[in-house]
């Protein structure tokens, strides 16, 4: 199989359950999306749109009912069970939970997938130190999880998916239940898990903020279907389907309200210093502007994050702003609609 062709195709995938009182109800519809060895790749959705159904599809621990998996060239649907418990042992699964056994130490943890695999106790705990350290918690070899941050567990969690040498990750919420500094480090040690050992990750998650931390490109899946896909800073510069304007813009009634007005959307990459570039705009023009929605972040004092102002009625007075915004380095945009 060539490097250029995707590590994981799915094409036309639905999955439908039977509910409790035998109502059919469809979990994902027509889903079709290539992930390519060696990205990042974010599926991002709210609650309830798919995202779990979907990656349990993707390792086919829950058989689609139409369309196809496609992993390394291989259709899942035609391996025998021997042939997909190999395949499995080339994908690497975390959970929000972190699935530990709380009798076993993170050593043992570790080992547990090798000692499945067949592989000799010597070798295996060999490997597991090695991984433990890799994660940065060398010094926790005889830990019990109870005796774990939340934090400290996800990372022996992510020794234990590497512990059969996959060739991606599938992380299901993995920082869901942990607080946002730990969140921090967590996706800092998978970016350079991604990056030391080549291994594809794919990220579930319902927050933008991890989306933006680690991923290089991105699907959003909407009530059961995959609504946009592209390159993070694309979809996040310019989104075009709804979902991806709500996951955006969460204040939509505070939006809604300027709906007919000029606005302008202003993207802090991390290409510009903190500043306060609307205030300074403000005092350099002499007039003011309504902020809309702002969610933006000072990270190693540089800008990530968005404004929405609205511009004011005097057009010459706006296209200044908008020349002044773009002369920061800023992504600058005129926005019409929001929903």
């Amino acid at each position: 199989m060539s490097e250029l062709d995707p590590i994981i195709k799915i094409e036309d995938l639905s999955k439908s359950f039977t509910g409790t009182t035998g109502e059919v109800i469809e979990v994902l519809k027509d889903i079709n999306l290539e992930i390519y060895r060696g990205d990042i790749f974010g599926i991002i959705g709210m609650s309830g749109a798919g995202k779990s159904t979907l990656v349990r599809c993707i390792n086919f621990l829950e058989k689609p009912d139409a369309g196809k998996v496609l992993f390394d060239g291989k259709d899942l649907s035609s391996l025998s069970d021997k042939e997909l418990y190999r395949v499995r042992q080339s994908m690497g699964m975390i959970f929000q939970q972190f699935n530990l056994l709380m009798q076993r130490t993170a050593l043992d943890n570790v080992c547990f997938p090798l000692e499945i695999a067949g592989i000799r106790k010597k070798e295996a705990r060999e490997k597991a130190r090695g991984l433990l350290e890799l994660v940065g918690i060398p010094d926790k070899l005889q830990a019990y999880p109870s005796q774990l941050s939340g934090g400290q567990r996800q990372r022996v969690a992510i020794a234990r998916a590497l512990a059969t040498d996959p060739k991606i990750l599938l992380c299901d919420e993995a920082t869901s239940a942990l607080d946002p500094s730990t969140t921090r480090g967590v996706l800092e040690l998978l970016s350079d898990i991604n990056q030391r050992l080549g291994v594809t990750i794919v990220v579930i998650t319902h927050e933008m903020a991890v989306v933006e931390g680690i991923c290089k490109k991105v699907a959003i899946i909407d009530q059961h279907h995959i609504a946009e896909t592209g390159y993070v800073d694309e979809v996040f510069s310019r989104p075009k389907s709804q979902a991806a304007k709500r996951l955006f813009y969460p204040d939509d009634a505070k939006i809604n309200s300027f709906v007919g007005s000029r606005c302008c959307r202003i993207v802090f990459d991390g290409s510009s210093s903190f500043e306060p570039v609307i205030a300074d705009m403000v005092l350099k023009f002499r007039t003011t502007v309504n902020i809309i929605f702002a969610d933006t972040q000072n990270i190693g004092g540089k800008a990530f994050g968005q404004i929405v102002i609205q511009l004011p009625q005097d057009n010459m007075t706006a296209e200044k702003m908008m020349d002044y915004l773009k002369s920061k380095d800023l992504s600058v945009e005129e926005v019409k609609e929001f929903v």
